[in-house]
């Protein structure tokens, strides 16, 4: 593709951006989608071309880090794949986030997968969305029992049932949860679906400056009244009603669970830390293509699901992917932590974050705890959109600032300790939960 790429920060496939270990490439999966064919050429690209890492992502696409000279015939090979844009300029704009079990899901309302495809072919043929921010992010919720609700997002909508009939709720700038923050600003019928989106697009863009990138950027000089009466003359708006949308739990992205068709099962397993090398992801599709439905599918918490596995099945291939190194127990510590890149491949990070994530889960292992951290190397936060119930900044090697997660505060949460040795935050964080006062 000859036509060039704007300045960004942000890798993408055809953007090979430079870290400490290397150069990056963001491979942006359609609904976080890939066939086993597909994955076997980014196992063997990471192989021949980088260092052999492939992460997970927090918006369910891959990542090759440690990538060398040779950009040109990597990227030739992705994109003979089917992994790349159908134009060079919609590379940045793919950002469509679908829950992980679209169209398997038991508890779906709506089956987002048709109407996914249709708004990125929009982003990518629609030359002036391309336009947008390469952060610029829309979401689409069918009301799966696995969805991630936290991350915000610059446009979403989530299915919903109003007056018997199926619509979708929408919202800007925030998240499909049920709370005063995120609360919905209107709803249309499903059909109106594709034409709410670019609508919402061209008007952000309208009425944007150059400098407001985000929705949230608008909507701070913008106001939402504004906005949506300017909406309401291009897409009948209804209001809404009823609206409850709960964050479901997050394990059922761990372990079997099962899908809508009858005797199956997906089965969700975790890289530890997100990463995955080569073998680990040529052995996952070999198990697909095997004993699954030949696709794997990515998710917002950085792990996997093989779906289609047939129920009797399930053990055995739980057993074999946690032969692989991956993890598939709710009850594995490791499963539960998310890390940056950390010192060791980015300029920016001031811990050995993946080195410090691995010694607290041996900590809280033998403390018998599961709980969800997050450790950032500094305060971009590259590895969670969202918010998580226990943060750890760090401050200097080896050493973190703690946060719990509280909604009254801006961040990372309330700031609770500083300058923890990874030794002192596992002690702190199993006394913690021990007290009476935390039960």
């Amino acid at each position: 593709m000859s036509l060039a790429l704007r300045p960004s920060a942000c890798p993408g496939l055809l953007r090979i951006v430079q870290a400490l270990d290397g150069g990056i490439c963001r491979i942006k999966l359609n609904g976080g989608s890939i066939s086993a064919a597909q994955a076997e050429a980014v196992a063997s690209a990471a192989e021949r071309f980088a260092g052999g890492v492939i992460e997970a992502t927090n918006r369910a696409n891959l990542q090759i880090r440690g990538i060398g000279s040779e950009h040109g015939a990597m990227i030739d090979g992705l994109m003979a794949a089917g992994l790349g844009p159908s134009t060079a300029a919609g590379d940045d704009v793919r950002n469509l986030m679908l829950s992980p079990s679209a169209g398997i899901d038991r508890q779906m309302l709506f089956d987002t997968r048709p109407l996914a495809e249709q708004i990125l072919v929009t982003l990518q043929s629609h030359e002036r969305f391309h336009d947008l921010s390469a952060k610029f992010a829309v979401q689409l919720d069918g009301g799966e029992g696995l969805a991630m609700l936290e991350h915000p997002h610059d446009l979403w909508l989530s299915a919903t049932e109003r007056d018997g009939e199926l619509v979708f709720a929408f919202g800007l700038a925030g998240c499909p949860v049920d709370s005063p923050v995120d609360s919905p600003v209107g709803t249309v019928s499903l059909a109106q679906g594709h034409p709410l989106v670019v609508a919402v697009l061209e008007l952000f863009l309208e009425l944007a400056r150059p400098d407001q990138t985000r929705m949230r950027h608008l909507l701070a000089e913008c106001s939402l009244d504004e906005f949506l009466s300017r909406l309401a003359e291009r897409v009948p708006l209804m209001p809404i009603t009823g609206w409850q949308r709960k964050v479901s739990p997050s394990v059922l992205h761990i372990g079997a669970h099962p899908q809508g068709e009858a005797e199956r099962v997906y089965i969700g397993a975790v890289p530890p830390l997100g990463r995955l090398n080569p073998a680990m992801l040529r052995g996952v599709v070999q198990l697909a293509r095997d004993q699954g439905d030949g696709s794997l599918r990515f998710t917002p918490w950085q792990s996997l699901l093989l779906p289609g596995v047939h129920v009797v099945d399930a053990p055995q291939v739980i057993h074999n992917l946690e032969q692989l190194g991956l993890r598939c127990s709710a009850d594995d510590a490791l499963a539960h932590l998310i890390a940056c890149t950390g010192s060791t491949g980015c300029g920016k990070g001031l811990a050995d974050t993946k080195g410090d994530a691995r010694q607290l889960a041996a900590l809280l292992q033998r403390h018998g705890q599961t709980l969800n951290v997050h450790l950032s190397g500094c305060q971009r936060s590259c590895a969670a959109a969202h918010i998580a119930p226990i943060t750890l900044l760090a401050v200097s090697p080896g050493h973190y600032d703690l946060y719990f997660r509280d909604a009254a505060q801006p961040g990372f949460g309330a700031l609770h300790a500083c300058n923890l040795t990874i030794e002192a935050v596992a002690a702190l964080l199993d006394a913690r939960s021990r007290s009476p006062l935390d039960a």
